[in-house]
């Protein structure tokens, strides 16, 4: 396995636990890895309520250079709410509670078990 395909692995791992830790967290999963064809991707769109929420997953392993929670730059922001403006065209609007984004941390630790972050209103 090359370095790409298992950093693919990786966050295709982290992102399980996060689509798993916000359904425990009442939100309803609506997309995985939704692309608009143009800039980008969403790593998870899901429904908290009446709020639809554009979630970044960041998975790093215990001892890595940075916190998965440092992910979210001005920069990374701005693209997620430009790639939330284009969901909502294509998927009927904007619902009455608006927008938000949300980050979730996945730290996997050498030994025990992995540690799942969920930050609402990262950005």
């Amino acid at each position: 396995m090359n370095t790409h395909q298992a950093r693919s692995a990786l966050g295709r791992y982290g992102e399980g636990l996060a689509a798993r830790r916000l359904t425990t967290a009442g939100l309803t999963v609506l997309a995985r890895n939704w692309r608009d064809g143009r800039s980008g991707e969403i790593d998870i769109v899901a429904r908290d309520g009446d709020v639809l929420v554009v979630c970044e997953v960041k998975t790093r392993r215990a001892g890595g250079f940075q916190h998965p929670m440092a992910a979210i730059t001005p920069e990374k922001a701005e693209r997620l709410r430009g790639l939330a403006q284009r969901w909502l065209q294509t998927h009927g609007g904007a619902p009455p509670g608006g927008v938000r984004i949300d980050l979730v941390g996945v730290l996997l630790p050498r030994r025990g078990a992995p540690q799942v972050e969920h930050v609402r209103g990262a950005a």
